[in-house]
Order: C-alpha cells, then sequence, then structure tokens
C-alpha cells in the first residue's frame, strides 16, 4: 500500500502540523509505529521510518513542533512512501524541475548554497548532497534531493538581508 506524505508548506506535513506538542506529533500518527525520541526540554525530536523514508518532526528550542524533516530512502532502495509537493515525488522528480515548479508557482527560489536550496516564505529547505554514490548533474550536485525540510513562514528569514 503506498503512503502519501504530502508537503503543506508553511504549515506541516499532515497528519504533522508545526506547533504541536511532543505528545500531540506523536499522537497523530499512531499508524508509525513508536517514535524514536530524542530530548523532551526545550528540544526535542521524534523521528519515524515509514518504509525507509525518514520523518522527524523537529522541536528546536521550544516546547512545540517547528520543523518537519523528510529524508529520502537512500541510494538503489525503493519506498511504498511518497512525499510529495503538489503532486511532485519529492525525492523522484530531478531536483532542478522540482525547483522550476516551484518558481512556476510564484515562489521564490534561493539556490545561492546550491547543496540547500530554499524556499523562503513558504519555508521549504532542500538537501542536495550525499556520501553515497548517485547520479549527478554538471555540477556535481545529487540530481535528486535527499531531504526536504517544512518550517514556519519565517523559518527561513535568517538568510535574508538585515537578518545575519
Amino acid at each position: 500500500m503506498t503512503v502519501d506524505l504530502v508537503l503543506d508548506p508553511p504549515r506541516g506535513v499532515a497528519p504533522l502540523r508545526l506547533g504541536m506538542t511532543l505528545d500531540e506529533a506523536i499522537a497523530a500518527v499512531p499508524g508509525w509505529g513508536e517514535p524514536r525520541v530524542l530530548g523532551r526540554r526545550s528540544s526535542a525530536q521524534a523521528s519515524w521510518s515509514l518504509d525507509g523514508v525518514g520523518v522527524q518532526a523537529l522541536l528546536e528550542g521550544g516546547p512545540v513542533v517547528t520543523a518537519i524533516e523528510l529524508w529520502w530512502p537512500g541510494e538503489g532502495r525503493t519506498s511504498t512512501t511518497r512525499v510529495l509537493l503538489d503532486g511532485d515525488d519529492v525525492f523522484a522528480v530531478p531536483a532542478e524541475r522540482l525547483l522550476r515548479r516551484a518558481a512556476a508557482r510564484g515562489w521564490t527560489v534561493d539556490t545561492s548554497r546550491p547543496e540547500h536550496p530554499v524556499i523562503p516564505g513558504v519555508s521549504l529547505g532542500f538537501t542536495r548532497q550525499t556520501s553515497q554514490e548517485v547520479p549527478r548533474d554538471a555540477e556535481g550536485l545529487p540530481v535528486h534531493v535527499t531531504s526536504v525540510l517544512v518550517g514556519g513562514e519565517d523559518y527561513y528569514d535568517f538568510l535574508s538581508e538585515g537578518h545575519g
């Protein structure tokens, strides 16, 4: 059975939502199994693996989920779990096309750090690096993203001028 995790920036990845407490996040996904929980006070994370796709609910310095990060299953691994952004399978669609389609939606795509492109405001961050032997583009970057993070609207404000 295919499981679709639909990115809903800047709100979360249903049924996980930004602003949930750790206990609420764990209770929201009973079918995902028992999470691995690290920390409990000022910073914590709960992690699940859905057929190889890693999911982390991050509580960064406070009592609620501030970001949700999803990781590809790894080179040569297939998964029945898909991570979707407006219908695009984030880990199967080539990164350049994924980012072009985001720009076509009217989103500002910041590729100034090619290994870590972000879409501020919408608050999506991608990783394009891995030590695994994967297909790479002409610049040496992995053809596909290896992780995606959904944060709140101001999550990437620190990258903007004047927020340094």
